[in-house]
């Protein structure tokens, strides 16, 4: 502020004496009538200065407990807090139609801190992409970009993904885990990203994912015709012990008497090229991002195709989380499903990028034209939010937790809306939650015996007892 006053014109003051006798204060650049000395902005910009520094330190602060992952647990609570004033909030905006007011219990809060947990412990400076990413993947975003608008795709999303051959006949493993005996299919997947896209041939280079998989748990009687459940599984995920558990393969196989038929998605599980399950599939890495989601479709429709050379009587396909983003494409793809059921699911990649990112990440993404629009743009072709449903409306349904903290309440909503509001089902939990979630249980079941997917030997009974 001083150096307005010397620098003012009619400063008549000795040179470097300060504002001289003549200057008329009150006219001084910057200065409100009201404050000819400038004693209020002054302080206003010592003040600033120290809520800068303070910010600055703060920041600095941040950046060294974000590398302790122990430490990074401590915004667990304060992102739970906030969570419960959002929802405080939205009860008086009603902004999510469609989902019921959530009532706050210590359970409820439990499950909300735990996806918090989960999501600090994963989301660390270790996996922040280095300057030199925000240049090449926005470069890379743009490029693809030009491709798809040219190639007409960004205004029909559906005709980017082309129809894959038939799978005859898959190599045939065994395997036992968790007492459970399952048979092991492997065979090329044959996928190869549309020309001219970027990050192609770093994308075919990943050699273990050029196998596809998958695992199954068929009944004894092959010469009986059954229905059969194609599985789907979500981010990081992918091995058979932990998607025996996901989703509750054994129940769904001996009580309801279905075939299972559960794929490893690409650069998950054995298919991974890197230490992390399914790290190259989703991440900042967009464009990779765009060839995994259009990969793991190619591969779920081969495995369909396989499933109904069997002879099936009905054939469905649940996904969870990630794998419910993907049943939501194969949906827009596949007419002839008895079943598409979506659970937590994902439905807007880049927007969870952008919800999930670091206040400074995103900004630095906007400013490389990476979450400008750009990637949104990109993503056209793998968001199932941007192609109408092709399975017929009694097959969809969804399930979601309303304390979703991962995928979020909110992905779900939009996938019900745009899915013209099918059946669907709120469960009070997060998205972990589902796990221990007995109402979502039971909606699936539900789901799978209502669409004719169930062989249950005790429904005769049950019915025939009802007529009695």
């Amino acid at each position: 502020m001083v150096t307005e006053v010397l620098d003012a014109p009619e400063a008549t003051g000795p040179a470097g004496d300060g504002p001289g006798t003549g200057v008329d204060l009150a006219d001084a650049p910057g200065r409100p009538w009201w404050d000819p000395l400038g004693v209020v902005a002054s302080t206003v910009d010592w003040g600033t200065g120290v809520v800068d520094w303070s910010a600055a330190t703060w920041h600095t602060v941040e950046k060294r407990l974000a590398r302790q992952p122990l430490a990074r647990l401590t915004v667990a609570a304060p992102r739970t807090a906030r969570w419960v004033a959002d929802e405080v909030r939205s009860r008086a905006d009603d902004v999510l139609p469609g989902r019921p007011e959530t009532r706050i219990t210590p359970g409820l809060l439990g499950h909300v801190a735990l996806d918090e947990s989960i999501m600090a412990m994963a989301v660390g400076p270790n996996r922040f992409p280095r300057r030199d990413d925000y240049v090449r993947v926005g470069a890379e975003l743009g490029e693809a970009r030009a491709v798809l608008e040219a190639g007409g795709f960004l205004d029909d999303p559906a005709s980017f993904h082309e129809t894959p051959p038939p799978l005859d006949e898959p190599a045939r493993t065994r395997g036992w885990a968790l007492g459970t005996s399952y048979e092991r299919l492997w065979w090329p997947s044959g996928f190869s990203p549309r020309e001219g896209l970027p990050g192609a041939e770093r994308w075919l280079g990943f050699e273990a994912n050029r196998t596809a998989s998958a695992w199954v748990l068929r009944h004894e009687d092959r010469d009986r015709p059954r229905p059969w459940l194609v599985c789907i599984h979500g981010f990081g995920t992918g091995s058979v012990f932990m998607d025996l558990v996901g989703f509750r393969a054994k129940h769904l196989h001996e009580t309801l008497g279905v075939n299972v038929a559960a794929v490893v998605l690409p650069a998950h599980g054995a298919r991974r090229p890197s230490r992390i399950s399914g790290e190259e599939f989703l991440s900042f890495d967009l464009v990779n991002s765009l060839h995994g989601l259009t990969q793991a479709v190619w591969d779920i429709r081969r495995l369909l195709g396989w499933v109904r050379a069997q002879g099936p009587t009905g054939v469905g396909v649940f996904g969870i989380s990630l794998g419910g983003m993907l049943t939501a494409l194969t949906a827009a793809l596949e007419p002839d499903l008895d079943l598409a059921l979506a659970g937590i699911p994902m439905a807007d990649f880049p927007d969870l990028i952008r919800r999930h990112s670091p206040h400074h990440l995103h900004l630095r993404a906007i400013e490389h034209h990476i979450l400008d629009g750009t990637a949104q743009d990109v993503h056209r072709v793998v968001s199932p939010l941007a192609m109408a449903p092709a399975a017929p409306r009694e097959a969809r349904a969804i399930f979601a937790g309303l304390g979703d903290r991962l995928a979020t309440a909110d992905q779900a909503r939009r996938l019900w809306d745009h899915w013209e509001q099918p059946e669907l089902c709120w469960f009070p939990g997060s998205h972990v939650g589902y796990l221990w979630s007995d109402k979502a249980w039971r909606f699936v079941d539900d789901c799978v015996r209502s669409r004719g997917l169930a062989v249950d030997p005790v429904a005769p009974v049950e019915a025939a007892n009802s007529r009695q």
